[in-house]
């Protein structure tokens, strides 16, 4: 195929480089320096996508990253990229690209007829369409999920490498136009460390199009001379091809560098892409605006296309996308379409000017080329299907709000339109500022800046290219001085620039039609997802008011492209129907990514691998060198067992528990999460947080506690130490430790702010070990010497400070095995040298290591459970027979009290904490393995409970398993049924809990 809009010269491409691609199956030419939209454009090809919600069909509507339909799947294969803009991406020999929506195909797709029927799907219409019945959900859902998505992952392994960058700057500079150009020069200047990132392939903004004279002579003269410097400092790194998806707190940026996307499908050699992960002292925004298109019906037809893009494409590609115009604007920059058109040899029907008269340069420049100027008038509705075949144009109203006059339809095939131009406020939104409208800019810029940052140029609504050069030499000059370089005083002379005039843009959101709103064909404001003028008044009428709500209710500024051409006049439309001003109505806050980034970017060289940080203890390497066998437990390497030459697991976990049993064994429990809380109302808090009461927990004593969630379940257990009156160590499980801090803090930071509480992880701070078994006080007594161990000195669940081979420690009698137990905690730094000289003193006693496997045996042994094995957020303090740590008279009612009157807590069935003993001593349950009164039911058999604990007891020699079960406490004596998957039924008689020293005599010796 020719390329029939390409003109014979002119534009930033090398003609002498031929480029072979191909779209929707179909071979076209481009040039080097294309991208694929320019290359399409210039091929004639009009329809390049299809819309999320009607299917309607959708050209080429902007330039660059704010593209909303020229969405497209590049590649084939596993290297296969979905929802590439077209207009962003870079032309290459060969490259593949194909539609993400149409079916059967592109230019005959069926979901259009369903968008015909645009009126049945208004907002909001799927939940109310498919709720009922119910029993359909399944059906509605497959045909839902076919019909949504804009493209396809991959399904094979990314054949590409991409890796990650850590660097560092004084003044990091987002934006190449002249404003940011200028600031990253000025700070460069001062010696400052310089990073300056732009999303398109060359630096200079508008300059890439624009020409305007910088000390008499071209500005793109003066742009390559000022690309030119940057790169040969050695303090700048020039980054092109880079968009900052985001900005973090403390001036954290994350930039995407595509480094060998332009060059073909797969990097051939080097990283694809580059994710710069930057700290800066200082930073400046210089992003720019995007200019906002005007909203009328059908506004969505191909060849209706922003101003500054027909502009764009005729003098940075040479491509003129049509052969008849019609400009629609509402301000002066929208006549330069028509100036380059009408140079580019081709028809300017006229310019529709929604304003009653314009005296800038720009107008009387396309005056003085013949070019016919309607004031006062706009394009009220296109007619056209594949592509804009005539464009009805209105007299309007000064205030831009009714039809005035005769409407008069024109024949043209392209219709450029121009409502003004939007600060690109997004990245000052990602550290938390609310932008703020300008009613002089007709915009909302960056509002107060949160952290060390400046914003200049465009994106402040300083469009004038002198303002733009003029205030960026001065921002990176302050910037610079503000993180320690110069003393903010320019060292260049600020160059000359003519200001160029310009009349007053008006404010016109939505181009009135004949119709009111409802009834007038679709006035598209945010083109990706379908969302109408009709769609955000009806949402204000369904009563969302909040502007945020009015986006989730329409899908408005969702997608690929958030809203970035739809936004502000969506705003308006909702402001309008609200009766509220812009400003009373607000703006949604933009998020990262700024553009979409891919998963490889991100994550760099981490591929294959679970990237999840390991935790060890201080006596880590102990453990290693006598053969531990490790898990897993949250982050934590914990010793599982200790094998000895030759021994399984059963037959070592046999050995570990016997001996801990008979003599003594030690733990390392370092891993136990333990929450330091400090502050006069630490009391207080406890008492809120925990069922049981603390007010009077003396100094020296310790608390075994429950934390349950706002519904009354179970959510972490431990014991407390009272160190003073307003100090309190908390001992979590060794998993729940962070998410019960976080826990804490959100109730402190959000419920009960006045308390007077300080909270800090202090668990690796501590290491921590534990001794139990008959002969632990005799260990401990050869290694300490300052604390009195007598038990009428030293009673169980009592704490006290001391020495353990010489070095400071906090002593606890408390048990988790049910036998005479010291729980050692030092310093982390001492923690080895303590547990070596331990090991040391208990050898003539056979001290033995054990680990998380036989402190579970132990502990079953005794019937004390473990939160998140044998709860699962479902079971009550009472369900576990643990009524007995809930405080019946505390002043203040704990989280989840309120929970346990609810008629679900208080039914009889419920399921309750109980002991098995299976008929066959030597078969051990399965965990999980689901009870039942009768294994002959058919199934689906009832099930009255499960196994959430199962072992084989050395000591009692025989096997023991804890589990929930309904109604349990009275069936105790019964026969419950386990059948397994392997065919087996299992029986088990329903006992008590504790299988050994009920009572409890061991611990208290």
């Amino acid at each position: 195929m020719s390329q029939q809009n390409r003109l014979a010269q002119g534009g930033r491409i090398d003609r002498n480089r031929v480029l072979n691609f191909s779209f929707a199956g179909q071979t076209y030419k481009g040039y080097e320096g294309d991208t694929l939209a320019s290359a399409l454009l210039a091929n004639g090809v009009d329809v390049v996508g299809r819309s999320f919600k009607y299917s309607r069909a959708r050209g080429i509507t902007g330039h660059g990253s704010e593209e909303p339909n020229g969405v497209v799947q590049l590649g084939t294969g596993d290297s296969t990229v979905p929802n590439v803009r077209a207009t962003q991406q870079e032309l290459y020999s060969g490259l593949v690209s194909n539609p993400v929506a149409g079916w059967p195909s592109l230019q005959f797709d069926l979901m259009s007829y369903l968008g015909k029927a645009g009126a049945m799907m208004p907002p909001g219409f799927y939940y109310k369409t498919f709720m009922y019945p119910q029993k359909l959900w399944m059906t509605y859902e497959h045909f839902i999920r076919k019909a949504a998505g804009l493209g396809k992952a991959p399904t094979a392994p990314d054949p590409d490498t991409y890796d990650k960058f850590n660097q560092h700057c004084d003044v990091m500079v987002v934006g190449g136009g002249p404003a940011g150009l200028s600031a990253a020069y000025a700070a460069a200047k001062t010696g400052a460390r310089v990073i300056i990132a732009d999303e398109q392939s060359e630096m200079g903004g508008h300059l890439l199009t624009f020409e305007q004279t910088i000390n008499g002579q071209s500005s793109s003269l003066w742009l390559a001379e000022m690309v030119a410097e940057l790169n040969a400092m050695s303090n700048v790194k020039v980054l092109p091809k880079t968009t900052v998806m985001g900005y973090f707190d403390h001036n954290f940026l994350v930039a995407i560098e595509r480094r060998t996307d332009h060059l073909g499908e797969r990097a051939v050699s080097g990283t694809r892409q580059r994710s710069h992960r930057i700290r800066a002292k200082q930073v400046i925004l210089a992003a720019g605006a995007q200019e906002r298109p005007l909203v009328f019906a059908n506004n969505d037809v191909p060849g209706v296309m922003l101003a500054s893009s027909v502009t764009t494409y005729i003098k940075r590609y040479a491509v003129v996308p049509g052969h008849n115009l019609i400009v629609s604007t509402a301000n002066d920059s929208g006549y330069l379409a028509a100036i380059e058109w009408s140079k580019a040899g081709r028809n300017v029907v006229g310019i529709a000017d929604s304003r009653p008269h314009s005296d800038g340069a720009l107008v009387a420049e396309a005056k003085a080329l013949g070019i016919d100027v309607w004031f006062g008038h706009g394009v009220m509705e296109v007619k056209g299907g594949r592509r804009v075949y005539s464009a009805s144009v209105a007299a309007i109203s000064a205030e831009g709000d009714r039809i005035i006059g005769d409407v008069k339809t024109y024949d043209c095939d392209t219709v450029a339109t121009s409502g003004g131009w939007s600060p690109v406020v997004h990245l000052s939104c990602h550290t938390g500022s609310r932008p703020v409208w300008r009613d002089d800019i007709i915009g909302f810029v960056p509002g107060k800046a949160l952290q060390a940052q400046h914003c200049v140029g465009s994106i402040m609504g300083d469009h004038q290219l002198a303002d733009c050069v003029h205030g960026g030499l001065e921002t990176g000059s302050k910037a610079a001085a503000q993180a320690g370089f110069g003393d903010g005083e320019l060292l260049m002379t600020k160059p000359d620039i003519e200001r160029l005039a310009e009349g007053k843009a008006q404010a016109l959101f939505l181009v009135p039609h004949k119709k009111n709103v409802s009834r007038a064909p679709k006035q598209f404001v945010d083109l990706q997802n379908d969302v109408t003028a009709a769609g955000i008044e009806l949402a204000t009428r369904e009563g969302f008011e909040s502007i945020e709500h009015v986006k989730r209710y329409t899908a408005m500024g969702f997608g690929t492209d958030q809203g970035k051409l739809g936004n502000v006049n969506g705003m308006a439309i909702a402001a309008r129907s609200l009766g509220k001003s812009i400003e009373e109505t607000g703006t949604t806050i933009f998020r990262p990514s700024y553009t979409p980034s891919t998963f490889g970017a991100l994550a760099g060289r981490d591929a294959d691998t679970l990237f999840d940080p390991e935790r060890y203890t201080a006596i880590h390497q102990w453990h290693i060198d006598n053969g531990a066998v490790f898990e897993d437990v949250g982050q934590w390497k914990r010793p599982w067992y200790y094998p000895q030459p030759g021994e399984s697991l059963s037959e070592a976990l046999n050995r570990e528990c016997l001996a801990t049993r008979n003599s003594v064994g030690i733990l390392d429990a370092s891993t136990l999460g333990k929450i330091d809380i400090q502050g006069k109302d630490a009391r207080e808090f406890l008492n809120r947080v925990y069922t049981n009461a603390w007010s009077k927990l003396a100094i020296g004593k310790c608390r075994y506690g429950l934390m349950l969630k706002e519904d009354g379940m179970i959510m972490d257990d431990g014991v407390t130490s009272c160190l003073a009156d307003d100090h309190f160590i908390v001992t979590t499980t060794t998993g729940g430790a962070a998410a019960v801090l976080e826990w804490l803090e959100l109730w402190h930071q959000t419920e009960w702010p006045e308390l007077e509480v300080y909270m800090s992880s202090v668990t690796d701070h501590w290491s921590t070990m534990t001794i139990s078994g008959p002969n632990a006080r005799k260990v401990l007594a050869k290694v300490c010497h300052d604390i009195d161990l007598d038990k009428e000195a030293f009673k169980f669940m009592e704490w006290r400070n001391g020495s353990v081979a010489g070095v400071t420690a906090r002593v606890f009698r408390i048990s988790f095995t049910g036998e005479l137990s010291y729980e050692i905690n030092v310093s982390a730094n001492d923690g080895l040298f303590v547990w070596e000289a331990l090991i040391e003193a208990g050898k003539e006693f056979s001290i033995t290591p054990y680990g998380t496997e036989a402190m579970h045996v132990l502990r079953a042994e005794k019937g004390f459970i473990i939160v998140g094995q044998d709860t699962d957020g479902s079971v009550t303090p009472y369900d576990m027979d643990m009524g007995w740590c809930v405080g019946k008279n505390k002043a203040f009612s704990f989280i989840g009290k309120r929970s346990f009157d609810r008629p679900d807590t208080q039914k009889a069935d419920r399921k309750q904490f109980v002991g098995l003993k299976t008929k066959n001593s030597d078969e051990v349950l399965p965990e999980g393995a689901q009870a039942v009164w009768d294994p002959k039911q058919a199934i689906p058999m009832t099930m009255v409970g499960h196994v959430t604990s199962s072992y084989y007891s050395a000591v009692l020699g025989r096997s023991i398993a804890l589990a929930v079960i309904k109604e349990g406490h009275k069936h105790k004596g019964e026969t419950l049924y386990f059948p397994l998957a392997d065919g087996r039924v299992i029986e088990a008689v329903i006992c008590d809990y504790v299988f050994y020293d009920p009572e409890g005599e061991r611990q208290n010796v």
